[in-house]
């Protein structure tokens, strides 16, 4: 693996980054609830725990070699990338999320989404070192960029200067979740897997080794997490709204 120390301690960064961004975030949330210090405590502390022993648990499982087998179906990179699913909708339809996202800036969450700026960084970096084929950066047919660049705009333009009308949330979220699949999309059908239809060189292997498996383990999670909470408050607000009509 020559060339990945800069994109990989970009990565890492990344990594780095959304976890302070979503602790602080969580703590400021909660104090904002009626929940009281013992409670908030316990939930921070929980969150912590979660976020911190499934990193653990990617970058052992990668240096172990635990993804790199890809004669198994479905691989094992995407098992890692869809268990966290369940939980995510689990406490986004749960009495407490819903406590939490009406607490939560609405703009706080889109904010978030233009890490995915500095993930396409990384993979174009890593296409230009011929680590990973070209259709895997915004040069080829990845286009996940734009998520992380209309983020803030849509966060400012919706809900500080509040110009912007509430259907644009519903279309960023709508169409970042696209941009999302598509990018998992190019990269499943680009591992030397049976499932490969991209046959040029480098396939990708690269995110099976550490500390890349954070993008399918941890930063795609994180973008349709985010993607979903940001999701289920609108459609809050629309029935706050029509109950406020009636």
């Amino acid at each position: 693996m020559n060339n990945t120390l800069f994109p990989a301690v970009l990565l890492s960064l990344c990594c780095l980054l959304c976890i302070v961004f979503l602790v602080f975030g969580l703590r400021s949330v909660l104090a904002r609830t009626s929940s009281d210090k013992r409670r908030q405590t316990r939930v921070l502390r929980i969150t912590l725990l979660l976020l911190g022993g499934w990193i653990l648990l990617l970058g052992v499982l990668a240096l172990r070699g635990a993804f790199a087998d890809f004669s198994k179906l479905p691989p094992r990179q995407g098992i890692a990338m869809l268990l966290p699913l369940p939980v995510v909708l689990w406490v986004a339809m749960s009495g407490s999320g819903k406590e939490l996202l009406r607490h939560t800036p609405p703009h706080w969450i889109l904010y978030l989404q233009s890490f995915r700026i500095i993930v396409e960084l990384v993979l174009w970096l890593c296409v230009v070192d011929r680590l990973l084929p070209v259709q895997m950066s915004f040069e080829g047919r990845n286009f996940d960029i734009l998520s992380g660049l209309l983020a803030i705009p849509v966060g400012y333009y919706c809900f500080i200067k509040k110009s912007w009308p509430s259907w644009v949330v519903l279309l960023y979220n709508i169409g970042g979740l696209v941009l999302l699949l598509n990018a998992v999309a190019i990269a499943v059908l680009s591992m030397p897997t049976p499932l490969r239809m991209f046959h040029n060189e480098p396939a990708v292997t690269l995110i099976v080794h550490f500390p890349f498996i954070y993008l399918p383990g941890f930063l795609v999670p994180l973008a349709y997490t985010l993607h979903i909470f940001s999701l289920r408050q609108w459609f809050m607000s629309r029935r706050a709204v029509a109950i406020g009509f009636v």
